[in-house]
């Protein structure tokens, strides 16, 4: 019975991949790409993004029909941009007949609204840096399409891709690994322990939160693990964490609230790695201190963070 399933799911791999075009079940993703979460939805239906956000018309999109399928990978430790992610899965797809209507960055996309316009999968699995992000969308002659989705964090590079209509049946056929390299050392972004080094501190923008609340995502996350990593190698290193809110409610009120944002790092790192107590510590500023306008909601997520600032243990 086991091998007569096996059988199966092999032949409609193998007739998926027949039927449309085959680049769209093995994309070449850069080398360490480890998958984070899939799901497949067949029947399914999923509105892809054709062309920026706008206040006036809001997301353009177009509605494909058929097997739907998710997937979203993190590659740790990259120092892979979004758009070197993205670049060569752009030319297998151009080279293997796909159309390109969208291809956009950030604030050109439509940063925060286009952001939560479209299927993104949730944090950790996937993170999405709403200053920094590109987007793109391709179709095939048989109406099929592909949307990827490429960010990263202090530490790790993300991508999603969604695969709809003909090329999503047989999606576990996954995509391989294949080295994709930065063009330059310099032009890589450090990690977080070589940002406190080189510059004293660091944005931790893996730690999301909502408007009013200190809680964070459930899981790993990857800032915090490699602060915990560089602490326990360097004793002699002390991090305080700062946190950072939107302007909405009081200044009282937003101080209290970044702090308990601050903490909440503080007891990830005591409670998941043991870091001592003098090597960490929590502070918080409220609105004080913002690093974009709190007239727009893509301003306040920004605002909405917690920042590491490396000092002497004292």
């Amino acid at each position: 019975m086991m091998n007569t399933t096996r059988r199966r799911v092999k032949l409609a791999a193998l007739v998926a991949l027949l039927a449309g075009p085959t680049l769209a079940q093995d994309l070449a993703l850069p080398q360490g790409a480890a998958l984070t979460r899939e799901f497949e939805k067949n029947p399914g239906a999923y509105d892809l993004p054709v062309g920026p956000w706008t206040i006036k018309g809001g997301l353009p999109t177009r509605r494909v029909e058929g097997a739907i399928s998710t997937q979203s990978w993190r590659i740790e430790g990259s120092g892979l941009t979004p758009l070197q992610i993205i670049a060569p899965l752009r030319e297998q797809l151009v080279e293997a007949g796909y159309d390109i209507v969208l291809d956009c960055v950030a604030r050109a996309c439509g940063g925060f609204d286009f952001r939560f316009a479209t299927l993104v999968l949730p944090a950790p699995q996937m993170f999405v840096d709403l200053t920094d992000f590109h987007a793109l969308s391709a179709v095939s002659a048989d109406g099929s399409a592909v949307a990827l989705l490429a960010s990263r964090d202090a530490t790790s590079a993300y991508l999603q891709i969604i695969r709809a209509g003909a090329v999503a049946t047989g999606s576990a056929v996954t995509a391989t690994a294949a080295p994709v390299k930065a063009t330059t050392a310099a032009a890589a972004p450090q990690g977080v322990a070589g940002q406190l080094e080189s510059q004293g501190h660091a944005i931790l923008r893996d730690l999301v939160f909502e408007t009013g609340s200190s809680s964070l995502a459930e899981g790993a996350i990857g800032s915090l693990d490699a602060i915990a990593a560089y602490l326990a190698a360097n004793p002699a290193r002390r991090v305080l964490f700062v946190g950072h809110t939107d302007a909405v409610g009081s200044l009282e009120g937003n101080q209290a609230l970044s702090r308990k944002r601050a903490m909440s790092a503080v007891a990830y790192l005591r409670n998941r790695h043991d870091i001592p107590e003098n090597q960490v510590g929590a502070d918080g500023v409220g609105y004080l201190a913002p690093v974009a306008s709190n007239l727009t909601a893509e301003g306040r997520e920004a605002n909405r963070r917690v920042e590491a600032v490396l000092i002497p243990v004292e």
